[in-house]
């Protein structure tokens, strides 16, 4: 799969224990896969993120189609104020995003491109990335299909802040990290940092 879907719901206020229910009852549709699920913890609060992968373009067009039609993400339309659904093909050059048990935090950075600065970023990612997750695992960076463009999603596991505070200041001092030459294509730089629910695959 390198196909992917992102769901974001804004949560009502003690309502994640209900919330986390019904996605794990209701995420599994024909050709999609779940694959995490975690609320916020530092940044934005109050959100609760969902990654899917799809078998086809097909598949992921389709679950877009039924969740509008529908109007009620994953049963949970009661405990939710706001839902955000974006679309994300995998850089090239990175294997499927399977389940796993990573511990602790998840970091998710979104970044925002230059025009026509895109595949040099994937470029510039592909060169640096090999030594980066020697530090430690990168579960996926994606490039957004729709919404505000060009801009993409990573996503870092690490067991705690602490960790990841210290992996990043290494592989900065070390010249591992960022990429060569991508900080001048961004635009924008958001991270949020969630932890998985208890059901999530990716954990």
């Amino acid at each position: 799969m390198t196909l992917y879907d992102v769901v974001t719901l804004t949560v009502k206020i003690g309502t994640n224990a209900q919330v986390f229910e019904n996605i794990k009852a209701n995420s599994d549709q024909p050709g999609a896969k779940l694959l995490g699920c975690w609320y916020s913890d530092i940044g934005a609060l109050g959100k609760v993120m969902v990654l899917r992968g799809f078998e086809s373009e097909t598949a992921l067009i389709a679950e877009r189609r039924r969740l509008l039609l529908e109007g009620n993400p994953f049963n949970c339309g009661e405990f939710i104020t706001d839902v955000k659904v974006e679309s994300y093909s995998l850089f090239p050059f990175l294997p499927p995003i399977e389940p796993a048990e990573h511990g602790g935090i998840y970091e998710m950075r979104v970044y925002g491109t230059k025009l026509a600065s895109l595949q040099h970023t994937i470029d510039a990612w592909e060169t640096a990335v090999p030594e980066r997750i020697r530090r430690s695992p990168l579960v996926g960076a994606m490039y957004a299909l729709d919404g505000t463009v060009p801009r993409f999603l990573n996503i870092w596991p690490y067991k705690s802040v602490d960790e990841r505070s210290r992996i990043r200041a290494e592989a900065v001092k070390d010249g591992v990290w960022p990429p060569k030459g991508g900080p001048a294509h961004l635009t924008t730089m958001e991270s949020t940092i969630y932890v998985p629910a208890p059901f999530s695959p990716l954990r």
